[in-house]
């Protein structure tokens, strides 16, 4: 049980952080393409690392001291979730292993593999709070090439696997890990493109949900495949405390990982669609009816001519008046 719910622990906070990204990226691209149109110049949109959390009242100029932490707040919890994370695979680099005597079990250096990157992912998002003159390509590129170390690894630990199952879980990962790497790189070297950082967003966002499955398909017998039984007698969350024994029950089991795997990758699809129509229905009002109102202003102050004062004409008939 303890597996599963740091499986839990993990998905919810990638899952939360793509989708931040996500919407940030998306208010972000609407409003600079607002400001272009009004001013009638060319996007000036650009990609970032991290948006600061934007809360009403949240000014730093006459704040107290959780208004001030609150733009950061979304920073300082990826912070602790990687050092929690690096702490956990550290700690579990020391469990044995029942099936492997005499020798080193494998798990043992996935696991110390896994904590260094995570280390290193910390130091990469630490380095934001730095006032450290990085431009934004420099996080990009050294995320792309995290990112990529990440998917080796998770290559790596499939292919070591004693579980078929955990090994297609694992395989899984390793591309979407490759996807991100590939989506950072392309950021790296253009970061001007909207829908190579929307796509990074949502590619965290589907490796959260990727985790809830692996923890659903390896921990929770409700959702094991059919055939596919764990190991009493092997620690809970380490390699092999799941297996499947029969082939049929293997590709079965990998078969039924692809589809839920399509699935995900369908279930999140809806929810970018959904996202950017909402922001951009909810920017386009707001967008059109403050532009509209700057900008009728003038035109109705220029149409709008005084009439003409009567006190010259009144003045004439008076000085007539007096010279007759």
């Amino acid at each position: 049980m303890g597996a599963f719910l740091w499986h839990l622990f993990s998905s919810s906070a990638l899952f939360i952080l793509g989708l931040y990204h996500m919407v940030s990226a998306t208010l972000h691209y609407l409003r600079s393409n607002n400001n272009n149109n009004n001013n009638n110049k060319s996007s000036s949109y650009s990609a970032k690392p991290y948006h600061p959390l934007s809360l009403p009242g949240s000014n730093c100029s006459n704040c107290s001291n959780w208004g001030w932490a609150s733009p950061r707040l979304p920073l300082y919890l990826i912070l602790a979730t990687l050092l929690i994370s690096s702490a956990r695979h550290l700690f579990l680099s020391t469990l044995s292993d029942p099936l492997l005597l005499g020798g080193t079990p494998v798990h043992r250096l996935t696991s110390l593999h896994s904590s260094a990157l995570l280390f290193l992912f910390f130091l990469l998002s630490l380095s934001l709070l730095l006032p450290l003159p990085f431009p934004p390509n420099f996080f990009f590129a050294t995320a792309s090439a995290l990112f990529f170390l990440l998917s080796s690894a998770s290559s790596a630990s499939a292919s070591l696997q004693t579980s078929h199952l955990q090994a297609a879980c694992s395989s899984i990962s390793s591309r979407v890990s490759a996807l991100s790497s590939l989506l950072s790189f392309i950021l790296a070297c253009n970061p001007k493109l909207f829908i190579i950082d929307l796509a990074l967003a949502a590619s965290l966002s589907l490796q959260g949900l990727w985790v809830l499955q692996t923890g659903l398909s390896l921990y929770v017998d409700a959702f094991i495949p059919e055939g596919c039984h764990r190991l009493l007698d092997v620690t809970s969350g380490v390699e092999g405390s799941t297996r499947c024994d029969l082939d049929d029950s293997r590709f079965r089991a990998a078969a039924i990982l692809d589809l839920a795997f399509v699935f995900h990758v369908m279930f999140l699809m809806l929810i970018v669609a959904l996202t950017y129509a909402l922001l951009a229905a909810k920017t386009t009002t707001f967008g059109i009816s403050s532009s509209s109102s700057s900008s009728s202003s003038p035109a109705v102050a220029a149409a709008y001519q005084p009439l003409p004062t009567t006190n010259n004409h009144v003045q004439m008939k008076t000085l007539a008046g007096t010279q007759a």
